[in-house]
């Protein structure tokens, strides 16, 4: 009896030694990407770590010299909070064995928006060589999420690390992103940290999670349809996804035709069409074009223009290839080695492909042609063409533009992590719904801040910048309506936005003066994130005085008083009469901070606009040098 007793109390202690070893074993745990080598974590916020995990373990943290412990849930998810600390660093973060090194504390600002935004500043941005050669700062820190989308919420990105600045690394960071940061850091002595979430060409409803566009009359019939076919939709994304990534590996794959020897002198192409350029554009899926040449002589110094090419070209000449354009370049006139060059006849080909379509272009009037010295050789007129050489590009749907898709990667994985506030650039790619933008842009900042559930951080974005052909009068200008829903959506608390009508570029959507736009969103930043008492916004219309025909308009924000840029007189307002007919207005600076504005046709005005088209003309500034804001106001 004795030793039966003895066995059962050996074997309750047994037991209870295995229940206690798993309830206190660490975890193989899964954690989120942005957990790293180099994260900055947000300073005076809660420091949040968390990820995934089987149920019932337990997660050990250790930061600072503190520990914090934690089971992971049923659902197999753990979160641990450690107390906020000031701007500090570096630290080491472990978590179940895992180590994270050179951790630091400081401004955390997430980067979001469409091309302008995501735009490098390798890509031809003005400055970067006096950047190159001012970039070693290790305590600026860019993490990259990159481009994905997703019918359903996330737990993480797709990849990504931190990178320190040096003159490497910030080659590939946000341009803005960059002049921004190195403000924050410079002035305010801390860490800082970038995490760009941006994608060009994207509309904001593709930001902005899926039922909270419900609301919304133009977006809720596409959220609907998302929410209730959701398995759908799972599958068709990764469908897309796959479709994209056979393109992807045909676009890159030159080598495709080359095998063939399509770029060789030799090579028959007398059963592909002929085809007449630039008028034949657009072609279709990977373009083959051909076009022969003939030289008296070869030793002078040769530049080849295209033109245009969208969106990537691979460009050879006698079989040799002379050079790649990749899509976030310009095309330029670009030297022909005299070695690749035959007297005689000579072979010019050129592969062409776009993505954003599958329609690529190339060629482009008066400006396709192969010049030495005052001489040109025109390359219009016929070409061979073919788009048969390679396999034809699947086609993939811009799923991430549809209501949530790029939120629900892209933003959702990211939305426990304390930030110090958000930049934005984007709005060219809903001008087309401008009436729509004011309600959805503040849709979406509302949901952003709901979901970080840190209160209404700041919230800071670019203003349209000027683009397009400049008209002395365009009152129906998409672009000057969205301006106005942008500027409609500081009605929000701690948002702000920074101007650009006056550093765009007529003739790209992607101007390359990124400086002025980083830096004047951390005027704005000064302001709205850090209460600094700084002159942040350019001239804002506060009043109007009507004079007989005349109409004083007074302004806020003006410094130490109104200027202009050039000339003597305001440029860039116009002034409609009682039928509705618009007319460019006359304007002078009367005082320090008034305007006045006539025309005098206009005997009885019913309306004043400032800055109004796709590209206007302005010189109205404050004593800081920021451009006044585009307006309209109704004098009746």
């Amino acid at each position: 009896m004795k030793k039966i007793f003895s066995f059962i109390l050996l074997l309750l202690v047994l037991f209870s030694q295995i229940g206690c070893k798993d309830d206190n074993t660490q975890a193989e745990i899964t954690m989120p990407k942005f957990f790293g080598d180099n994260m900055v974590f947000q300073r005076n916020q809660p420091i949040r770590v968390w990820g995934t995990g089987s149920p019932g373990q337990r997660v050990k943290a250790v930061f600072n010299g503190v520990e914090k412990q934690a089971k992971i849930n049923k659902e197999g998810n753990w979160l641990l909070e450690f107390d906020p600390l000031p701007a500090s660093g570096p630290y080491e973060l472990e978590v179940n064995g895992k180590k994270f090194y050179d951790v630091q504390v400081g401004d955390v600002w997430v980067a979001g928006g469409q091309s302008n935004m995501e735009w490098v500043m390798s890509a031809q941005v003005e400055g970067l060589h006096e950047e190159l050669a001012d970039a070693d700062y290790s305590l600026i820190r860019f993490f990259k999420i990159p481009h994905d989308y997703d019918a359903k919420e996330k737990f993480d990105v797709r990849g990504g690390e931190w990178l320190k600045a040096d003159s490497d690394n910030i080659l590939n960071f946000s341009a803005v992103a960059w002049f921004f940061a190195k403000k924050n850091h410079l002035e305010k002595g801390v860490p800082v940290g970038i995490i760009e979430s941006n994608w060009g060409g994207t509309p904001a409803e593709g930001w902005t999670q899926t039922d909270r566009l419900l609301s919304l009359e133009l977006y809720k019939e596409n959220a609907q349809d998302i929410l209730d076919r959701q398995d759908y939709w799972i599958q068709e994304v990764i469908e897309n996804k796959l479709r994209e990534l056979k393109r992807n590996d045909l676009v890159i794959a030159p080598q495709n035709g080359e095998i063939q020897g399509v770029a060789n002198p030799d090579f028959d192409d007398s059963e592909w069409q002929t085809v007449q350029l630039p008028d034949a554009n657009p072609f279709k899926d990977i373009a083959w074009l051909r076009k022969k040449f003939t030289l008296t002589d070869t030793d002078a110094n040769f530049m080849l223009n295209l033109g245009e090419i969208q969106q990537m070209g691979y460009v050879y000449i006698n079989g040799g290839r002379l050079f790649y354009k990749d899509w976030g370049t310009d095309v330029k006139e670009f030297p022909v080695p005299a070695s690749m060059l035959n007297k005689g006849e000579n072979i010019l080909t050129v592969r062409v492909i776009n993505t954003w379509n599958n329609e690529p272009v190339l060629g482009k009037k008066d400006q396709l042609y192969l010049k030495s010295g005052n001489k040109k050789i025109s390359l219009e007129g016929e070409w061979k063409y073919s788009n048969r050489i390679e396999e034809e590009l699947p086609v993939v749907e811009w799923y991430n533009w549809l209501p949530g898709m790029m939120f629900n990667a892209m933003i959702a994985p990211i939305v426990k992590y304390p930030i110090k506030g958000v930049i934005w650039y984007q709005g060219e790619s809903n001008a087309g719904d401008h009436q729509h933008y004011s309600e959805l842009f503040g849709t979406m900042i509302q949901n952003w801040r709901e979901r970080w559930s840190i209160g209404d951080f700041p919230f800071l974005f670019v203003q349209l910048a000027n683009f397009m052909e400049r008209k002395d009068l365009q009152p129906e200008s998409n672009w000057a309506f969205l301006r106005e829903a942008q500027y409609q959506t500081l009605a929000l608390p701690n948002t702000g936005m920074a101007v650009a009508i006056d550093i765009g570029d007529a003739n790209d959507i992607h101007p390359r003066n990124k400086k002025d736009v980083g830096h004047r969103l951390w005027k704005v930043a000064q302001k709205v994130a850090y209460g600094d008492d700084v002159l942040y916004s350019g001239p804002v219309f506060k009043e109007f005085q009507k004079v007989g025909q005349k109409v004083n308009l007074s302004f806020d924000h003006t410094g130490n008083g109104l200027k202009l840029s050039f000339g003597n007189e305001v440029k860039g307002f116009i002034i409609s009469d009682q039928e509705g007919k618009f007319y460019p207005a006359k304007a002078e600076l009367i005082n320090t901070a008034q305007v006045q504005v006539f025309h005098p046709l206009v005997q009885n005005p019913t309306e004043i606009r400032y800055a109004w088209a796709d590209n206007p003309e302005v010189n109205l500034y404050n004593s800081e040098g920021l451009p006044a804001i585009p307006f309209r106001i109704r004098i009746d």
